[in-house]
């Protein structure tokens, strides 16, 4: 029964799964959850990623955009304990067009696991907190978007401010929002700044998407060179490589023409690993050289004459496909201009770090148009109940409905109470009954023994063979007092005895079943009590809806979803009261059997201890 009773407690706490997560801030009227799942169910990253800018990529299929300001001034992010606010940058935001872009700060991402975040909205005088200074890591020190103006240089969403010194030759749609086109003219070009210069052996991650149009030649996206150093990144015929000085990463699988894939690059001062999309590639056994200059984007740095590499490895340098042990690296000849880059690219970051390959996964991962890692949720909102979802439902309820749910829910306190009451009360008297049949298999032909034993007595109130016995004993010992010879019992006092102790056993029986009645009136009557409310209550929302002469879904839903509720509070009251009537029944059965018993038992013993024999009958007879 105790485990009844908790499996029941279980039930009503999954019920409400709303009531435990509290509202932010009353100022916002709307809520969604948006769930980052690293399980293998998604994700599937095993390793803990960090911190990470999430994109919350929110379009028409995932989010309605009715409540919110027309420039997601109001957007707030907050996480699963609704306290700690989370930093976020708005890339674009259009309501008319049902399409957002939003990068958020997600201090831990913690792998094959679940973690849950809340994007409030709904405040109408709320001021813009959107700031990519705070919402990518002091670690990055270049973001480019490419959300400003067309023939505009793209601005750093740093607080670096390494905004570029050029504009792209145009811009097209990219894999998250706009993207910077490349027809094979002059590179974009970034600026030599401090927080951009790179020590010798130094640490630094380049990534982007990348689309190749046409994969042909030797292509570069990424160029940077100082006083004979270099980093490059390209496309040899569609198959990306890293460069770093003249040694070059062995060849591996090209690229998928005219698709956007994932491209990045990391060192860490030992090695340098190129990553499509999201996985390693290649890898070169080598350190950064020093490097102080601008660097370009889509194309060489102007002016300067790269090298084709050459098919045989170089001594000392080293490539490494993809699970591959040996690694090697191959000289670049001089006099060799490399292609200008012809697609397009978007959502370029550099960092003064190697990213850890988890960030890389959960990048290509989150960004891409089809995204695994982000779940999301279902809209909700605040009602006057803090209760989410389960108040706005709450609120719609008729007060006729109140009534209604108010005494079904003195019906379930009272039977609950009941249920463990009762069952607590049956528990002592088996376990009274069991400490009583012990000790009296013990006495023999001695059956007034155990009558004098205080301690016995004491121990055994709770248990109806106790009392049972007592009553028989009691019986002997009057009939003593008055003078009788109980050494020698007819069968009509033997049947007196009986009929004393099946009185007790009857009033023993009708306490066990005390109360079982409010079960019964719970079982019966609380879905038909239930039933009463749902149907005043699908009255009262078809008369309002008669009278406003304005037919709905939206008008009626929640009037009739409120009125339901009535009829589940009955079947809620019901059914637990039916589990407990059924089980409290088959235990009291148990315990009357056990005390009819009992009496057939102790009368048999009697009559073979005290009755009279065969001829002592016959005499009296005669």
């Amino acid at each position: 029964m105790q485990r009844l009773l908790f499996l029941m407690l279980t039930l009503v706490v999954s019920a409400f799964p709303l009531t435990a997560k509290a509202w932010w801030q009353a100022d916002w009227n709307f809520r969604k959850q948006i769930s980052v799942d690293t399980t293998a169910q998604a994700g599937a990253i095993n390793d803990n990623v960090g911190r990470v800018p999430l994109l919350v990529r929110l379009h028409t299929a995932n989010f309605a955009f009715d409540g919110v300001n027309e420039n997601g001034s109001d957007l707030r992010f907050v996480a699963s304990d609704d306290k700690t606010v989370l930093n976020h940058q708005i890339e674009s935001f259009d309501p008319l067009l049902g399409m957002a872009l939003v990068w958020v700060d997600i201090p831990e991402v913690v792998g094959a696991q679940r973690q849950d975040i809340w994007m409030y909205y709904g405040n109408q005088q709320a001021p813009a907190t959107s700031n990519g200074q705070l919402a990518f890591d002091p670690n990055y020190t270049l973001v480019y978007h490419f959300n400003g103006a067309p023939d505009a240089p793209p601005r750093d969403s740093t607080a670096y401010s390494n905004h570029a010194q050029t504009a792209p030759a145009g811009m097209v749609d990219g894999v998250i929002g706009r993207a910077a086109q490349f027809a094979g003219g002059a590179p974009l070009m970034l600026p030599a700044s401090p927080s951009m210069a790179l020590p010798s052996a130094g640490a630094f991650t380049f990534s982007a998407w990348v689309r190749a149009d046409q994969p042909a030649g030797t292509q570069l996206v990424y160029a940077r060179r100082d006083s004979g150093n270099s980093l490059l990144i390209g496309l040899d015929n569609g198959v990306p490589f890293v460069e770093v000085s003249g040694q070059r990463t062995q060849p591996g699988q090209p690229l998928s023409p005219a698709a956007w894939q994932h491209l990045a690059v990391t060192a860490d001062g030992r090695q340098a690993v190129l990553y499509v999309n999201g996985q390693p590639a290649a890898t070169l056994g080598v350190s950064l050289p020093a490097l102080n200059t601008v660097a370009a984007i889509g194309g060489d740095v102007p002016g300067a004459v790269a090298a084709a590499p050459e098919t045989a490895p170089a001594e000392g340098a080293a490539a490494t496909a993809p699970g591959a042990d040996a690694q090697a690296s191959m000289p670049v000849t001089p006099a060799v201009v490399y292609t200008p880059f012809i697609g397009a690219i978007d959502e370029i970051r550099i960092s003064k770090i190697a990213r850890p390959a988890a960030v890389i996964r959960a990048d290509a991962m989150a960004q891409g148009a089809e995204s695994r890692l982000v779940v999301y949720g279902a809209d909700e909102e605040q009602s006057g109940f803090g209760f989410g979802g389960l108040g706005y439902l709450l609120n719609a309820v008729p007060l006729d409905a109140w009534i209604v749910i108010a005494v079904l829910v003195f019906m379930m306190i009272q039977s609950w109470v009941v249920m463990i009451s009762k069952n607590r009360k049956v528990s002592r008297v088996e376990e009274g009954n069991a400490r009583f049949r012990q000790a009296f298999s013990k006495i023999g032909n001695r059956l007034e023994m155990l009558m004098d034993d205080a301690a016995l007595k004491g121990a055994l109130g709770e248990a109806p063979l106790w009392r049972l016995y007592e009553v028989a004993v009691n019986e002997l010992r009057v009939r003593r007092a008055h003078g009788a010879d109980t050494s020698s019992i007819s069968g009509a006092t033997i049947e007196a005895i009986r009929a004393s102790m099946d009185a007790v056993r009857t009033r023993e029986v009708q306490t066990l079943g005390r109360r079982m009645g409010v079960l019964s009136n719970a079982i019966a009557g609380g879905p038909y009590i239930g039933l009463l409310g749902t149907v005043l209550g699908i009255m009262v929302v078809f008369l309002g809806t008669a009278m406003a002469g304005d037919v709905n879904i939206n008008a009626i839903a929640p009037g009739m979803a409120a009125a339901l509720l009535a009829t589940a509070m009955g079947l809620f009251v019901a059914i637990p009261a039916l589990f407990g009537y059924n089980r409290l029944q088959g235990r009291n059965k148990d315990v009357g059997a056990d005390m009819r018993v009992f009496v057939d038992e102790f009368v048999t013993r009697l009559a073979e201890v005290h009755g009279e024999s065969q001829v002592d009958e016959i005499a009296r007879a005669a």
